[in-house]
């Protein structure tokens, strides 16, 4: 049974350690929903990806090509009386606008409809910082916003049965920092839910004018005031009564961090948290502002919605100015907020390295765009129109200029060209294949309907990539495993454009089609160039095992190879390979085709495999868990942990949320926040992990015991060192991984990296030296490495040495990877 259809059929009230999205997946099962649908968007992505793929015989689930049609497939699910869920981050809300404000409106009996919207107010991942509360609320619809881990998981059954019973489309708006944080949960009752059987012709289900005025009407007369006063008496709203002399209104993930400086502080301040945000239970708002003597204040992300709503309700209030610029608060914003001043260590003067994310190496989109940047310096090309995506990314390479949204690049460009016809030889668009699928292919017909010149160039890698991978029209198959049908290339064709096919590969071929078709286009034609190559995280293993060579001899040092994130020059211009060397997945390796003397070649096929060239001890089968009891559990553990995207962060906090729940701590909290989305991408990430008597995923400046730096230079980033105690730890790891484009010089130099450490207790160990000695040539277990070593520090020291191991074999049980990983685990604890 896999981990997830185990958390939906394990007893009710049993304890789990969940990411938000995880808890919220196994919640939809748990309360009997119907059908979820979605399409992939981070931060709200796992919630089908990693979660309810592993279980798709207890629920329907499946992506749809955008976040319309996932909306209106929700809406045909409950017009068949079946519960469903859709699933998206914000804009993905404004790309479905249409069919979820025309919705909205119907009255008549039928399935829940519920969205769950992730948002990502920092951002992240995401391409706009826009509010969504007040476009929903102009839509009459409810917002429920879960405040915590065990609020995630009910948050199904909670905005289905509303759906139900005030016959309404309900949205659950999720804090991105709960969708991608870990927290304690108690898992719900299980229950089945009946179809809806509703006597309603669909002929009731209709936007003609009559029928959206008289919907109109009945939803503001009648359910909308159903609504409010099921609000104002709703249990989810809690009231924490203190001392009358400050007040604090807030709801989401805002009770997190509020309740975090309350319990850190001692303050006595009363709390509103409200479950719902629309509509507001304002009585009880009234109620509470009334109750204080002091200042009342408004603590909520976004924008200013729930502020200006008190405001015009004639409450004073405080929070936000009409120009601040925090979207999301932290303890330390909340605090600061209060009137508390936190110490923290003075600004470094020594600055972290830029660090912009990148594709991964050995991604066959990288030729491309080296193509497109070499045809930009010599005036080939004065523009490219991008998409949101994978793609994006290359606007780090000089090979992407411009973007808005998912799909938009080729109408971008039209756009640009009917204003400026004259360049239409000299700018390009571009796509992926899961966003020419998406909305890009409406572009496409308008190009062709209103004959304008110009290339487009979709880049075709059968995955929606940036997300994680997940199926598209492109791919092999669908989340169900049905062989794929469709035919991007003979849809193109079936348009009318002139379809060219090179491999992402091959540069020359890719340098003589793009120049061919700009020629073209010169002439008044349009072509759409696809790009072809399988995401190299989609190849199998097998196909990592060629690894490149330089000879020295040839090599003339001109820098032309220096491309991606696996190579990388000597201080006098010789390119040597790093770990992160994909070999281009046994494809015609992009260094290789970039050197002008062919002095990189392939070496030798490897196996790649952890264990190929060290004979590592096997790992125990069962691990003799020490008795409760029989260690003493500290009241308070916090670690925050810094890398580069690909280190392995993740799957640090990961194993120490398993950890602390071994330990006992599921009888408090445990909570662990982390990055997501382009940070992963070879930028900056960081993870936090916090157990015992804790609240938020966000940690307290001045609160964790241990600072953890997987790369030598990222403890260098602002307000890190100053999470870290008085007296702290910093176990800092002897690695560097210089950014693309970036010159060995601007490393900061070793001692002034250390020297904005003083007064900490600084370990440096490397734990990369000692995962490759442990045979494993990417480097990738490092991270276990420095797990070991942690594990020998104070207060980590405190808990056995199988309890971690046995955290890490919960995190990954497959016996080579256990293998691997207690190996590596035990190698650290040797190294202090």
């Amino acid at each position: 049974m896999n981990a997830i259809k185990q958390l939906c059929t394990q007893n009710a009230g049993e304890a789990a350690v969940l990411q938000g999205n995880i808890a919220f997946a196994a919640g939809c099962v748990r309360s009997g929903i119907h059908a979820v649908d979605g399409y992939p968007g981070t931060p709200s992505t796992e919630v089908i990806d990693k979660g309810l793929s592993n279980v798709q015989d207890m629920i329907k689930v499946g992506w749809s090509v955008s976040e319309a049609v996932a909306v209106s497939m929700g809406h045909g699910h409950s017009l068949a009386g079946e519960d469903c869920i859709v699933t998206m981050k914000i804009p993905g809300l404004f790309q479905a606008g249409d069919p979820f404000s025309s919705s909205a409106f119907f009255t008549e009996d039928r399935g829940a409809l519920v969205y769950y919207l992730a948002s990502d107010f920092t951002p992240s991942s995401t391409q706009h910082l826009v509010d969504p509360r007040p476009f929903i609320r102009s839509c009459f619809t409810p917002i429920f916003e879960p405040r915590n881990h065990q609020e995630m998981h009910e948050a199904a059954e909670i905005a289905a049965d509303i759906s139900r019973q005030y016959k309404t489309p309900v949205v659950i708006l999720a804090s991105g920092t709960l969708c991608h944080s870990e927290g304690l949960v108690r898992l719900s009752e299980i229950r089945t839910r009946e179809r809806v059987v509703s006597s309603v012709p669909l002929k009731a289900f209709n936007t003609l004018p009559v029928t959206a005025r008289r919907n109109y009407d009945k939803v503001v007369t009648e359910r909308m005031p159903a609504l409010a006063d099921m609000v104002e008496k709703s249990p989810l709203n809690v009231w924490e009564r203190g001392s009358r002399k400050v007040g604090v209104i807030t709801f989401g993930v805002g009770e997190m961090m509020v309740r975090e400086v309350k319990q850190a502080l001692g303050e006595d301040i009363d709390i509103l948290s409200l479950g719902f945000t629309c509509p507001l239970p304002m009585n009880l708002i009234r109620e509470f502002h009334a109750s204080i003597e002091g200042d009342v204040y408004v603590v909520e992300d976004g924008y200013r919605y729930l502020q200006e709503e008190l405001e015009r309700a004639g409450l004073a209030v405080k929070g936000k100015s009409p120009a601040d610029t925090v979207t999301e608060w932290d303890p330390a914003g909340i605090a600061a907020l209060l009137g508390y001043s936190l110490k923290s260590p003075a600004a470094s003067d020594v600055a972290p390295l830029p660090r912009a994310p990148m594709i991964c190496a050995g991604c066959p989109y990288r030729l491309f765009g080296e193509t497109v940047r070499s045809m930009k310096k010599r005036g080939k090309i004065e523009a490219c129109f991008g998409d949101i995506g994978c793609n994006t990314l290359l606007y780090f390479m000089d090979a992407m200029d411009t973007n808005v949204a998912m799909g938009a690049g080729e109408a971008h460009r039209a756009g640009f060209i009917v204003a400026n016809p004259d360049k239409a030889a000299k700018c390009i668009s571009l796509l992926g294949d899961g966003t020419e699928c998406h909305s890009g292919m409406d572009a496409t017909r308008n190009t062709i309907f209103r004959h304008i010149a110009g290339v487009k160039v979709v880049l075709d890698n059968n995955w929606t990539a940036m997300t994680g991978g997940q199926p598209g029209p492109t791919s092999p198959v669908n989340l169900a495993g049905q062989e794929n049908t469709f035919d991007l290339q003979a849809s193109l064709k079936a348009h009318g454009a002139k379809v060219v096919v090179v491999n992402g590969y091959d540069r020359k071929g890719i340098r003589t089609a793009l120049t061919s078709a700009l020629e073209d286009a010169a002439n008044g034609e349009f072509t759409t160039m696809v790009v072809t190559g399988v995401c190299i995280r989609k190849m199998p293993k097998s196909a990592y095992g060629t690894r490149m060579t330089v000879d020295a001899d040839l090599c003339k040092r001109c820098g032309q190879c220096q491309i991606c994130p696996g190579i990388s020059a000597d201080a006098e211009g010789l390119p040597s390979f790093n770990n992160l060397c994909s070999g281009c997945v046994s494809q015609n390796a992009a260094c290789g085709q970039m050197c002008p003397v062919h002095a990189i070649k392939a070496a030798e096929a490897v196996d790649t495999r952890a264990t190929a060239r060290v004979e590592l001890p096997k790992a125990p089968e069962e691990i003799a868990m020490p008795a409760p009891g029989s260690f003493t559990l500290p009241e308070k553990i916090a670690v925050a942990i810094r890398g580069v995207g690909g280190q392995g962060n993740l799957f640090f906090g990961r194993v120490l949320t398993q950890l602390a729940f071994l330990a006992g701590y599921g009888d408090t909290n445990v909570v662990k926040g982390e990055t997501h989305g382009m940070a992963q991408m070879g930028g900056p990430v960081i993870s936090t992990f916090s157990c015992g008597k804790v609240v938020s995923p966000v940690l307290l400046p001045g609160t964790a015991d241990c600072l953890v730096s997987m790369e030598m230079s990222e403890v260098l980033r602002p307000g890190y060192v100053g999470m870290l105690r008085p007296g702290g730890t910093v176990l800092l790891a002897d690695t560097r991984v210089l950014p693309y484009g970036v010159s060995e010089d601007a490393y900061p130099h070793r001692d002034a990296i250390l020297g904005t450490l003083d007064g900490y207790n600084v370990i440096i160990i490397d734990v990369l030296k000692a995962a490759l000695e442990l045979g494993d040539p990417t480097g990738r277990i490092a991270n276990v490495v420095m797990i070991g070593a942690l594990s020998t520090l104070a207060p980590f020291d405190g808990f056995p040495a199988e309890l971690w191991l046995q955290a890490l074999r919960n995190v990954s049980p497959k016996p080579a990877i256990w293998t691997a990983n207690h190996a590596a685990f035990n190698v650290g604890r040797g190294l202090l």
